[in-house]
């Protein structure tokens, strides 16, 4: 494979004199708030405490995210927040339910990794909240946060008008910055619940999340789109480039680059893997294992047609209208984006950015939260317990064709997985090694790393970028 015409780096490295590009979240401090490249991210030159050693890290990562927050606080011109949100309910008076200060421990009712939302009372009871995106090392730029932000407040205003999914119902969102609030924001309802904790619920109450699940599959089934892609302009269905950073690059000139839209899954993962093995030539991903990830990729690269084979429908029983369309999907489905009533019934699915569509292999296969965790990290091939209720839900509510997805959706999921995982090494290994048994890829499936490994030095020495990363 030769290298391809992609752009220069979505940073660059903040040390002084550095024009090299800066790894992606590796590279990204939240202590110091710089971005360092592949040279400059470790000793001598970045003195920061690394993440694992928590007695270091922690106190100093609180000291960071304080500064950080008490900035974006001093932002918000509360008086136009308040304004606005009393405006958009014809007079009625708010006030804000809680002032804007940093508490620790009441952060995470508050706050996630990637956006703050502050609580608007009205005097009749009704709750709002202002969602904000976060600003630190880890964010991504300005004009690739304003989209991320545009096409959430689009798939949100689609969801709420054209399904019966509960979600938030959105009421006012400005992306520029320079607007009156002082920061690009959503304005929506605030639905009473909690977020699901999946491992701490009870087999019944399990169930229960599923069966509303697979109705929540159903609908969504029912609204296809013609191309994989976000949504990018509200009030529309209008399908536009991926909204995220994993898909976007920049050109030279500083002009976002994001990929898509697609029309099937080939080309969606051919483009997302030939980009992620251009991110390891230039040092922006795994800069620490560069050969080892562009083995992987490589190999992922190779097995997309094999993998399409797996996953394509069998037998007369396939809906082929399913297999033709695209369909939304939440991107970040490990049991936090369900909020639950206190009858453990789904109140709202939330937390839409980066949502997208995609076909229906892939956007009906079952949620990371049903994901037997232990075992799919050690790269075992079966599906778990609840995703085979999951898939006899579906089968019962009279879509075998949804519950076939979810039964062969295991080696989807960790050829996903295995897509730029971001992980520590020993976990890759584990998604990769089944990967590659669930692929049963030549034989090779049973093969040790470093076994499967020298062999693919050999298989792919004359590649360009291979030779470009050895010869450094």
């Amino acid at each position: 494979m030769s290298p391809t015409a992609w752009g220069t780096g979505m940073w660059s490295c903040d040390v002084e004199r550095c024009d090299k590009p800066s790894v992606r979240t590796d590279g990204a401090c939240i202590l110091c708030n710089r971005h360092l490249c592949a040279t400059h991210v470790d000793d001598p030159y970045h003195k920061c405490p690394n993440w694992e050693d928590a007695e270091l890290w922690c106190p100093a990562a609180s000291e960071a995210e304080k500064r950080e927050v008490t900035t974006l606080f001093n932002k918000i011109i509360v008086t136009a927040l308040l304004s606005r949100a009393s405006h958009l309910r014809k007079g009625v008076p708010c006030s804000l339910a809680k002032d804007l200060k940093y508490d620790p421990s009441t952060r995470g009712s508050v706050m996630g990794g990637q956006n703050i939302h502050v609580e608007i009372q009205f005097e009749d009871g009704i709750l709002w909240l202002a969602r904000i995106r976060r600003v630190n090392a880890m964010s991504p730029p300005l004009d690739l946060r304003r989209y991320i932000l545009l096409s959430e407040a689009a798939t949100l205003q689609f969801l709420s008008s054209e399904t019966k999914i509960p979600v938030p119902r959105i009421f006012d969102y400005q992306f520029d910055e320079g607007n009156p609030i002082g920061v690009g924001y959503i304005i929506y309802e605030k639905i009473p619940g909690k977020p699901l904790n999946w491992p701490s619920a009870t087999t019944e109450q399990k169930h229960k999340i599923i069966d509303q699940l697979a109705d929540i599959y159903i609908e969504l089934r029912s609204r296809p789109f013609d191309l994989l892609g976000s949504l990018d302009q509200p009030g529309t269905s209008h399908i536009g480039p991926l909204a995220g950073e994993t898909h976007t690059d920049y050109k030279a000139d500083g002009q976002m680059r994001p990929l898509g839209p697609f029309t099937n899954l080939n080309d969606f993962l051919r483009a997302s893997i030939e980009f992620t093995l251009d991110l390891i030539r230039r040092g922006e991903r795994y800069a620490s294992r560069p050969i080892d990830a562009f083995l992987i990729h490589r190999f992922l690269l190779d097995s997309i047609p094999a993998l399409i084979r797996q996953i394509q429908p069998r037998g007369t029983n396939s809906n082929s209208q399913l297999h033709s369309k695209c369909y939304l999907t939440h991107a970040d489905s490990k049991g936090d984006h369900v909020l639950t009533d206190p009858n453990h019934a789904i109140a709202a699915m939330i937390d839409w950015e980066w949502a997208h569509t995609a076909p229906a292999s892939l956007a009906f296969n079952s949620p990371v939260m049903l994901l037997p965790v232990a075992d799919f990290y050690d790269g075992v091939t079966q599906i778990g317990e609840d995703e085979e209720f999951f898939a006899q839900v579906l089968q019962d509510k009279g879509h075998p064709d949804l519950a076939e997805i979810v039964r062969k959706g295991r080696v989807l999921h960790f050829f996903v997985f295995c897509c730029g995982y971001p992980g520590d090494w020993e976990g890759y290994l584990g998604l990769f090694g089944g990967l590659r048994r669930a692929l049963d890829s030549g034989g090779d499936g049973e093969l040790e790393w470093e076994a499967w490994r020298e062999k693919m030095l050999i298989v792919y020495k004359e590649d360009a970028i291979l030779r470009e990363l050895m010869a450094r």
